[in-house]
């Protein structure tokens, strides 16, 4: 009994030997084991790839749509489509930057603003990014922070074409300096944008239109000259010269000017009324060094007439006896003077001349603040007392 229990536990014993087998495959396993990770690793990436390729194609697709809706000014659609794209791609620079801009194609600044100074705080120096912040500030009326943004603009970092940018942005400054009518600054502009110009034509007028609309007419003058350099028959730079120059009141040049202008355009209305202005201007001067003395007392008898016409159809304002009666003090002088005026006793006595002048010249600044500004010969007259004040 007892010499059975000893093959029994001697078989007990050597069980644990049967563990050998499962040492010597425990490398294959762990190796499987991790053919596997790496097999559900790679498929897990090219899954994750696959749907990061689909959420950028979506993007894509949703900013391309966003792109032709804001060229075509449809703000409302672009903004939404931009929205859809940045659900695909939250934090795309690009994408934030045209949802501000279709933002503020929609009026709205505050919403706009949220989204722009983010980007700023990201990129301080990106052009754009400072252009669309100041129209933002134009839009809500914040002058002071709308030029500091279009200054950082123009000096700030364009990803393409910098110099056309900076032009264009500068321009932009320009125009909204001459919507708030801040002339002066304007006119600083102005001078810095005309010295980074060529001698273009077409950029040239442009330059010298928006100098006339800031009232820099020497500098107006100076661009349309330039222009006609290169392009001596320029319509528009010969209208403008003629502008210009009638606003200097240098009329021989300004009917040089016009004249050519109204020949090469016989429909430009405004050269053709200009043209007259001067005209009148030249024929009605008599203190002009090219007018013959021959002529000179007929024109002051001319003007003398012109002046007293002009004193019966102006109305006197019933609300001010006092300028009631300062339009009858100058009829009265009028009056006294007039059996004197003829073209002999002018040819014999210059100090008539100019005792008649000094009385034209008071009769139409009078009746024109009374009256407002003439038109025809009264206007002619008018800047001929301009011309010759103080003189």
């Amino acid at each position: 009994m007892t010499a059975s229990r000893f093959p029994a536990m001697a078989s007990d014993f050597k069980m644990p030997l049967k563990i050998e087998p499962y040492l010597t495959r425990r490398p294959v396993v762990l190796a499987l084991l991790f053919l596997v990770a790496v097999v559900s690793f790679l498929a897990v990436s090219a899954l994750s790839r696959i749907f990061q390729a689909q959420q950028a194609e979506l993007a894509t697709r949703w900013f391309s749509r966003g792109v032709a809706d804001l060229n075509a000014r449809r703000f409302e659609n672009a903004a939404l489509e931009f929205r859809t794209a940045l659900r695909y791609s939250r934090d795309d620079y690009s994408y934030q930057l045209n949802l501000a801009e279709a933002l503020i194609g929609q009026g709205k600044a505050d919403a706009a603003y949220s989204y722009l100074i983010n980007l700023w705080d990201r990129q301080p120096e990106n052009g754009f990014v400072n252009l669309e912040l100041a129209r933002v500030a134009a839009q809500k009326g914040q002058t002071d922070s709308a030029l500091r943004y279009y200054h950082n603009a123009v000096y700030a970092v364009w990803s393409s074409d910098e110099e056309s940018a900076r032009r264009y942005t500068r321009l932009e400054l320009i125009e909204y300096l001459l919507k708030i009518n801040a002339r002066t600054q304007a006119q600083s502009e102005l001078i810095a944008l005309g010295a980074s110009l060529g001698e273009d034509a077409a950029q040239q007028v442009q330059l010298g239109d928006l100098f006339l609309r800031a009232q820099d007419y020497e500098h107006a003058l100076a661009a349309f000259h330039l222009s006609l350099k290169s392009d001596p028959h320029n319509q528009a730079a010969l209208a403008g010269a003629g502008l210009a120059a009638f606003k200097l009141a240098r009329y021989p040049l300004a009917e040089k000017y016009l004249q050519e202008a109204v020949a090469a355009d016989p429909q430009d209305a405004q050269s053709a009324a200009q043209l007259k202005s001067t005209e009148d201007v030249l024929l009605m001067d008599p203190f002009r060094r090219e007018t013959p003395a021959s002529q000179r007392a007929r024109i002051v008898v001319e003007d003398f007439r012109v002046a007293g016409e002009r004193l019966k159809s102006c109305p006197v304002p019933g609300s001010s006896a006092g300028q009631a009666g300062v339009e009858q003090n100058l009829a009265d002088d009028w009056e006294k003077m007039k059996p004197r005026i003829a073209e002999s006793a002018i040819r014999r006595d210059p100090d008539l001349a100019e005792n008649a002048m000094e009385l034209v010249f008071n009769i139409e600044r009078q009746t024109s603040a009374l009256c407002g500004t003439p038109s025809g010969p009264d206007q002619a007259l008018l800047l001929i007392a301009r011309l010759h004040a103080g003189s």
